[in-house]
């Protein structure tokens, strides 16, 4: 009872800070501009960006499968893809709680073991990560006449909070050093012993399952179409942002780079710790499209407005449908008993 009132607490201090976000970035701005900005937006390029996202999933379904058959299991692409959709629509509502989700889709579908398919995620997870930090350093240095003066005002907070708890930071890292250490100690010492506890099998049968699966994206057999499918994921990534600049004539001017450059940096939005990004995204978009590019705060707001709320509605709808074809209607997809 005490866990489940803490992730309440949790949930519900993230969800503020979203809403603090969310209220923070448009304070200043009339609202009746950004309603009036709202109705004259030519929603068709909101619409093609929605195509593209969607095929962005599709894309990530694929490379996912690969990763997946590397461990010698098989799965349709229409399940992986809804199981990745229903982890969105999960991460709408639970941040986080998305890649459990698609991860127990399949476990339950295809008997694929949960453990494994959720090393696999965190690979794929690491490995996304690696490229969004490759973009956002060349965005960054590409762009330092432009982004410097941006960037060092994010950093500067940090750095000085980093400086006045630089002893106490340097405790934790020891500490945790030593408690490594007497853990690997004990272990390497006392393995025999240990398989004596009840529990320990299954335990260590679920860590071994889990570092298959991070190793996988070593394993992979088709490395080039792994890559491929992650430079596809990217690109849609990028089309998503650049093409919704053409709803407004203010934007429409606006660079593929300029595109790159707003998802390299409103990507840190969408995987802040808060329900679907609400506020985090709105907040960093805002500050991106008015400091760096001159727009308008009520473009900019509406901008950021209609792209969360597409996205938004493109994981609740079709991660919903995705939930009533897998379940509901109990399609057959393929076991690896």
């Amino acid at each position: 009872m005490k866990k489940k009132l803490l992730n309440i607490g949790k949930y519900l201090g993230f969800l503020a800070l979203g809403i603090f976000l969310f209220w923070l970035s448009f304070r200043k701005i009339d609202i009746s501009l950004i309603w009036h900005e709202l109705s004259e937006a030519n929603y068709l390029w909101a619409f093609v960006a929605l195509l593209i996202a969607g095929l962005s999933h599709v894309f990530r379904a694929m490379r996912w499968n690969l990763m997946i058959e590397s461990m010698g299991y098989t799965t349709r692409l229409s399940t992986t893809f809804f199981a990745v959709m229903i982890g969105y629509l999960a991460n709408t509502a639970v941040p986080r709680m998305g890649e459990f989700m698609r991860c127990g889709v399949l476990t339950k579908k295809d008997k694929i073991p949960f453990n494994t398919l959720f090393g696999t995620v965190i690979s794929e997870r690491l490995f996304d990560m690696l490229v969004l930090l490759i973009l956002m350093t060349t965005v960054i240095f590409g762009q330092w006449t432009r982004l410097g003066d941006f960037v060092m005002q994010w950093i500067r907070p940090f750095v000085a909070t980093i400086g006045s708890q630089a002893v106490w930071l340097l405790v934790l890292v020891v500490i945790a050093l030593i408690v490594i250490a007497i853990g690997l100690f004990f272990y390497l010492t006392r393995r025999k012993q240990l398989n004596r506890f009840p529990g320990y099998k299954k335990m260590y049968a679920l860590i071994s399952g889990f570092a298959q699966g991070v190793k996988t994206i070593t394993q992979v057999r088709q490395k080039g179409l792994f890559l491929l499918y992650t430079l596809l994921i990217w690109l849609s990534y990028a089309l998503m942002v650049y093409i919704p600049f053409f709803m407004f004539p203010e934007t429409d001017t606006l660079s593929p780079m300029a595109g790159v450059t707003l998802l390299a940096l409103g990507s840190l939005g969408m995987v802040a710790p808060v329900p679907g990004g609400i506020g985090a995204y709105h907040f960093i978009t805002n500050s991106v499209l008015t400091s760096l590019y001159g727009i308008s705060a009520h473009i900019a707001g509406s901008f950021a407005v209609i792209t969360h709320a597409g996205q938004t509605l493109l994981n609740v709808i079709v991660g919903s449908v995705g939930y009533l074809i897998l379940f509901l209607k109990g399609t057959n997809t393929t076991k690896n008993d």
